[in-house]
This record gives structure tokens, C-alpha cells and sequence, in this order.
């Protein structure tokens, strides 16, 4: 890497709470920092691949409160959160009572992130920066906030997620409206309005539902 991830995070990020989870801290940027904006040649010129983890998107806002709301789905359960970015989700599986929880995500910087934030917030969360798509990882709890957004990716994560549900997996994603969800496929468990930044989506609120694939799968053991 040209820049150190935690120098870098540390001096471009405020701690902020998100907004429909107050509960939890994180490293975040915001309008007041210049990484919101600088642009892609910037980003790459610094050796910085696009900032995901720097931001709560709504789809993970709304996964973590529902974890942080009904603590059963994940107490006491190995927990994998995919595709995890600043690990908002996984943070709160553990706030919730989760026996460990992995965060995954593929980029480098994610893992920073998500042991700063979990730091933050006085939890271990294990990290794993490895494609794991199509692998199964001797966890009970799948989540994933806001990962429908590109078309081929989704056909990608559809059938791994039927397939880790079918196995007995319990499987969660938050979605804020994404073209590319397969709604037809899923349960709605919950539906929040998220407040989120104009700048990153169409409007200051986004309509964010937690979907189950494998709905016989969650119970309140």
C-alpha cells in the first residue's frame, strides 16, 4: 500500500454515530472531510481503492438495527458478515450477544477499519479478506447490508445465499431499494426509514428492508 490504512483512516475520518444507530461508533467521513471529496484519480494516486468502509450505508444501517432489536437471531451464534466495509453489522452481532462474528470484505482497507471500529466500541471481531462467495464458513448467521446494488454481483450472491439457506444457515440482508434484489425470493422481516447523506444516494431517506433468504431457518433457540 502507498499510505498507511490507519494513519490515513485516523486523520480523514471523525467518529461519528450513524444516525439510525446511535448506539454504535464508528470511523466515518463526512461532509467536513476531504475524503468525501476527493475523486477515484485521487483515490488511486494515494493507493486507495473507493472509501466503502468510510461510509453507514443504509442498507447496513438497517440490518444492524435490526440485529441490535432482536438479539435472538444472532445471540450466542457464529456470525459472518459479508461484504462488511466499516463493520457496522458485524459490530452490532456482537453489541448483540454473538459467539464470535467474522468480517469479510475484499478490500484491504476494510480490515483497518473494522478493528478500529471495533476497538471503538470495546468488541473483537475477526476479519477475513478473502472472496468467500460460493464457500461455506461453519457459521449459523449470515448477514450482508446493502449488496444487490450491481447486477452481476447479485447473480453471483443469489444462489450461494439459497444454497447457505437451504443448508440451515440463517441468511440476512438489508436492502435499501437496490434494482438487482431478488424480492421475490425473500421474507421481509422489517422495514426502516434510514436517514442517509443526499450525496451518497437519491434522497435524505432511503426505505430499507431486513430480508431472510431460507425464512424456516430463523427461530428464537
Amino acid at each position: 500500500m502507498k499510505t498507511d490504512p490507519e494513519s490515513f483512516i485516523r486523520a480523514n475520518t471523525g467518529i461519528l454515530s450513524p444516525p439510525h444507530v446511535p448506539e454504535i461508533r464508528l470511523h466515518l467521513a463526512s461532509e467536513a472531510h476531504d475524503l468525501w471529496l476527493k475523486t477515484e484519480e485521487e483515490l488511486e494516486a494515494i493507493g486507495l481503492p473507493p472509501p466503502f468502509w468510510a461510509f453507514a450505508w443504509a442498507g447496513g444501517q438497517g440490518l444492524a438495527r435490526y440485529v441490535l432489536d432482536h438479539p435472538e437471531v444472532v445471540r450466542g451464534r457464529r456470525v459472518v458478515d459479508f461484504a462488511s466495509g466499516s463493520g457496522l453489522v458485524a459490530i452490532a452481532a456482537m453489541l448483540a450477544g454473538a459467539a464470535e462474528v467474522l468480517a469479510v470484505d475484499i478490500d484491504p482497507w476494510a480490515e483497518t477499519a473494522v478493528r478500529l471500529n471495533a476497538d471503538l466500541n470495546g468488541v473483537e471481531v475477526k476479519f477475513l479478506g478473502e472472496d468467500i462467495i460460493g464457500r461455506e464458513c461453519e457459521a449459523d448467521v449470515y448477514l450482508a447490508g446493502d449488496v444487490f446494488y450491481d447486477k452481476g454481483f447479485a447473480d453471483l450472491l443469489q444462489p450461494w445465499f439459497e444454497t447457505l439457506g437451504s443448508a440451515g444457515a440463517a441468511v440476512l440482508v438489508g436492502d435499501p431499494g437496490r434494482a438487482y434484489c431478488p424480492r421475490e425470493r425473500l421474507a421481509a422481516l422489517a422495514t426502516y426509514e434510514v436517514p442517509v447523506t443526499r450525496a451518497l444516494e437519491d434522497s435524505e431517506v432511503k426505505r430499507t428492508t431486513v430480508w431472510r433468504f431460507g425464512a424456516d431457518n430463523i427461530d428464537n433457540r
